[in-house]
């Protein structure tokens, strides 16, 4: 079966996103992430294209990314891909796919929701528990809003939000999710079955009802190890999916 068709931008954004080969890291130390960013500033500055958020977590990576041509975007990702995955390769004595299948991009238009997707991909070390505070974490493009920076092109964000307010804006969570889905389409039944495998037997109906504690623990592994979707998850549970988002 032929792959989709990728959805063409009209603004020439994409919130891209792609993760590491069954869950694996991609980035196994500090130097790792360095690498990459300036493989990607390496690549901003021969093609010619815009940067506006990105966040670099230990097995996954969200780039908000501007093309100046269109159809620019599958160029560009080809040759980050295959020049970190080259390097990550050579360092580590290892071979083959580096990236889970193909790297997962989204249009996005300059509107209402282009500020909070932002604040949606900075605020994923905070939503991990890797930091309590996002003006620790070295490795995305929210100290670059407040210090500047070379990489991240910050200034049509500053106009919606206005630097003074960037750090309170960034203190509250979105109810709703800018997920970027690398899921296939599984039936309710598929999505039963990985849910009783995951609680023992139990019931997704029954989630609801544990205790805060538990519910967020299943939660949490329904998303990263089941593999499930948000929305998944919200449909076989009644969980709503601002809890299944912020657990």
């Amino acid at each position: 079966m032929s792959r989709e068709a990728r959805k063409v931008s009209s603004s020439g954004f994409y919130h891209v996103m792609f993760r590491g080969i069954n869950h694996q890291h991609l980035f196994e130390e500090d130097r790792d992430y360095i690498s990459f960013l300036q493989t990607l500033q390496r690549l901003k500055s021969e093609m010619m294209f815009e940067i506006h958020a990105y966040c670099l977590m230990s097995n996954h990576v969200h780039i908000l990314i501007r093309e100046n041509d269109v159809g620019a975007i599958s160029l560009i990702m080809k040759r980050l891909l295959i020049k970190y995955a080259m390097y990550f390769n050579r360092k580590y004595h290892r071979s083959g796919a580096l990236i889970s299948n193909r790297y997962k991009s989204v249009p996005i238009e300059v509107d209402k929701y282009f500020a909070p997707l932002i604040r949606y991909i900075h605020q994923n070390p905070i939503k991990a528990g890797v930091v309590a505070n996002l003006s620790v974490y070295r490795y995305s493009s929210y100290l670059e809003y407040l210090r500047g920076g070379q990489l991240t092109d910050t200034e049509l964000a500053l106009e919606m939000i206005g630097k003074e307010d960037w750090e309170s804006f960034h203190q509250s969570f979105d109810e709703g999710s800018f997920e970027v889905s690398d899921k296939t389409n599984i039936s309710d039944e598929e999505i039963r079955h990985k849910i009783l495998k995951s609680t023992e037997g139990r019931e997704p109906y029954e989630i609801g009802s544990w205790s805060k504690v538990e519910r967020d623990i299943i939660l949490r592994q329904l998303r990263e190890k089941a593999g499930l979707s948000i929305r998944q998850i919200e449909r076989a549970t009644g969980i709503s999916r601002g809890i299944v988002t912020n657990c």
